[in-house]
């Protein structure tokens, strides 16, 4: 009987993972708080245990191979199983209090936060939260937020991040308005339709029009800066809105228009100081920042 392949090391599956997640093994290093080639080695010592290549170098960039892409499935459930027990253990004392501010896009603070908070106030009865609900990037250094949720990635060294599953905006419209202007089954059907603008028209109609829509800025009766205003448009049926899916499946009365329709990527990244790692408070708001966006 062949004896059974040895564990992996945690801290390399952890490389590995995280270095898939941030997309690079400079920021997977920065992320750890690791040089990059110790996290090289972590990631080298991993498919030398395994014995399978995990990444294909094409360029500057790295690329899952077949072996990397089966192991993945495996390696995020280990890694939400290892955050799960971190916020069981953070649940154990109820004495975890104090201020945390939280920097999100309106919209996610909106449709989003609510069920984070009713999770947190079980684990920690005590803690405080403050909303800062922002379209525009919370600058952490200077402390006006302890995390934010952003679309982008930081840069600064002394900021680590997660990346969280991307919030795909689709296209969405309150039952009422496609029970009065019918249900478009191609997207001719959509060239005299209203259409809700997030922002600046101007800068949604070229992701729109290379999707194949047929639209242009005169489609557009409705703009406004923000997200939770649009979506609320979106809801009172005066027209056509993108939404990210997980807050779309949250609110009823409303149906996704053109499923064919490729929706527009945007990555979702929480940032926090390095004081994660010394900041119980934190560190459990956090942790379930990430069980509950992921």
């Amino acid at each position: 009987m062949n004896d059974p392949m040895p564990m992996p090391d945690w801290n390399h599956i952890r490389a590995f993972l995280t270095t898939v997640e941030q997309g690079s093994l400079s920021a997977a290093a920065r992320t750890l708080g690791l040089t990059q080639p110790t996290l090289s080695r972590q990631v080298a010592a991993l498919e030398a245990d395994l014995g399978v290549l995990l990444f294909e170098r094409i360029g500057r960039s790295l690329s899952l191979t077949g072996a990397g892409q089966e192991l993945l499935v495996s390696v995020r459930a280990m890694g939400q199983a290892a955050h799960g027990l971190s916020l069981a253990a953070s649940g154990q004392s109820q004495s975890v209090d104090g201020l945390v501010r939280i920097a999100a896009m309106d919209v996610i603070a909106t449709y989003v936060l609510p069920d984070v908070f009713k999770r947190l106030q079980k684990l920690a009865p005590k803690l405080q939260i403050e909303i800062v609900a922002s379209n525009s990037i919370s600058d952490l250094m200077r402390r006006e937020a302890d995390i934010a949720i952003r679309h982008v990635a930081p840069t600064q060294p002394e900021l680590i991040s997660h990346q969280c599953p991307d919030f795909s905006a689709h296209l969405y419209a309150a039952t009422s308005y496609l029970d009065r202007y019918g249900r478009p089954t191609d997207f001719a059907d959509v060239r005299d339709a209203r259409f809700i603008g997030f922002a600046n028209a101007g800068d949604l109609l070229p992701e729109l029009t290379a999707r194949g829509l047929p639209v242009t800025s005169d489609n557009f009766g409705w703009q406004t800066s923000s997200a939770a205003i649009a979506w609320q448009l979106v809801r009172e049926g005066l027209g056509i809105g993108l939404m990210g899916k997980m807050i779309a499946d949250r609110t009823p009365d409303v149906e996704m228009v053109l499923p064919t329709f490729t929706p527009i990527p945007a990555p979702i990244w929480l940032t926090t100081h390095r004081e994660l790692h010394t900041s119980r408070r934190i560190r459990l708001v956090f942790d379930v920042l990430v069980e509950m966006l992921g």
